[in-house]
């Protein structure tokens, strides 16, 4: 049995995965401490792992923060600049205490101090990737939020890719000049920016996403295993409430909309342009609206809508006429598990990316947030769902995502490189 400490910091979409990796790891015998916010400390202990607080400690439901890092020119500007490369030093001394104790370090990409940690104390350490944009590879080209056209011109002019990559290193360099200099203190080597070729471990990088989403390119470091999704829904209960089940029993299959953990704190008119756009069809629709969004629980909803604050993905995407949604990688990944056409309107940081892929694999169409008008969501629903080119692609891509087993794969990966068992 080893020790393993695995460190995350961001919303459910980044906290999820790693409860669902240490679910698997603690059958297997491990014993695992999730390190994160306190705010996850019920859900990481309701999954029978060990909880450990790090700072900053913020409420991922503060709609201050989340505005601030849903901002499509500059949220990853924020979230690093403001939110977390100040409390670096702080994150450093909460998880000095759990490491030195544990066998094997797993690192999220906002979690900068375990690789730290690794090197000064002689520490195997992991680190992850839950998106193909975190390797912001220079022969796949991310979306760019602020310019989404970069990428239409990749093939024609190659080098948009080194360039991009050169501009985004010198943007982001006075932001993480803190770690930087951290890493001096501690008299440990430089291994290059912590948010681009730093934040990947030389023994082992975890890819917990799916193989459809992207393949592996030349650029990438070594040692990269893609595993696919680390699905963990519990925190959204394990049946159906009996509202929803009686919905979905009443009638045809309804859009399904939502917005994740975080773009659902900034909506803007989503909700009303969705109940428009679904009257517009004639359809039924059923809205994932989230705790904080009070007033659409409270309202009177047109004859075949139904608001209600979660549930599971997985019981309720397979189901659905199809997901209109953010496209953070968790909620993207289920609806394409499910087999559901899917409409994504992506906010910002990885989603204009994720939704880009997806639409790739021929599954979904996009809307980008300031278009997002019911007329327009209506033709595009209208094309989805009619289309039988999407519903084929939408059927193979499940067939993939559902074989590809993410937990154990990645188990499996961190057994035999290092010596678990």
């Amino acid at each position: 049995m080893a020790r393993i400490l695995i460190g995350c910091w961001g919303s459910h979409g980044d906290i999820d995965p790693s409860i669902g990796l240490g679910v698997g790891l603690r059958r297997r015998g491990h014993d695992v401490t999730i390190a994160t916010m306190s705010y996850f400390a019920d859900h990481v202990r309701a999954a029978g792992l060990a909880f450990h607080p790090i700072r900053p400690d913020v409420s991922p439901t503060d709609t201050t923060i989340v505005q601030m890092v849903m901002d499509r020119w500059r949220g990853s500007e924020h979230l690093l600049r403001r939110i977390i490369v100040p409390a670096i030093p702080q994150m450093y001394e909460d998880l000095e205490g759990p490491a030195r104790a544990s066998d094997l370090l797993i690192s999220h990409a906002l979690t900068m101090p375990l690789p730290l940690l690794g090197e000064r104390y002689g520490i195997p350490w992991v680190s992850t990737a839950l998106a193909p944009m975190m390797f912001f590879s220079a022969t796949d080209v991310p979306i760019f939020p602020p310019a989404p056209w970069l990428k239409s011109v990749e093939r024609v002019a190659p080098w948009v890719g080194p360039a991009l990559a050169r501009s985004a290193r010198v943007a982001s360099k006075a932001w993480l000049q803190p770690v930087i200099d951290l890493r001096r203190r501690l008299g440990l080597s430089d291994t290059g920016s912590p948010i681009f070729e730093g934040q990947h471990s030389p023994h082992l990088v975890l890819a917990l996403y799916s193989r459809v989403l992207g393949e592996p390119q030349p650029d990438w470091p070594a040692n990269v295993v893609i595993t696919g999704q680390m699905f963990h829904d519990a925190v959204h209960g394990a049946t159906l409430p009996p509202a929803v089940a009686r919905f979905l029993d009443d009638g045809p299959a309804p859009f399904l909309f939502t917005l994740g953990s975080s773009a659902v704190l900034t909506p803007g008119r989503f909700w009303d342009e969705s109940i428009a756009a679904t009257q517009r069809l004639g359809g039924r629709a059923l809205l994932l609206v989230g705790p904080e969004n009070r007033a659409m629980l409270d309202a009177t909803l047109p004859p075949g809508c139904l608001a209600v604050e979660r549930v599971p993905h997985s019981l309720v995407m397979p189901r659905a006429a199809a997901v209109v949604q953010q496209c953070g990688i968790g909620t993207l990944t289920f609806a394409m598990r499910a087999g559901a056409p899917i409409l994504a309107v992506p906010f910002a940081n990885d989603q204009p990316d994720n939704a880009y892929r997806a639409a790739r694999l021929g599954v979904a169409r996009i809307v980008t947030p300031g278009r997002y008008r019911a007329r327009r969501v209506a033709a595009e629903l209208d094309a989805l769902t009619h289309d039988p080119a999407v519903r084929t692609a939408a059927a193979q891509v499940a067939a993939r995502v559902q074989s590809e087993g993410g937990v154990d794969a990645a188990c499996d990966a961190l057994e035999s490189r290092f010596a678990l068992r």
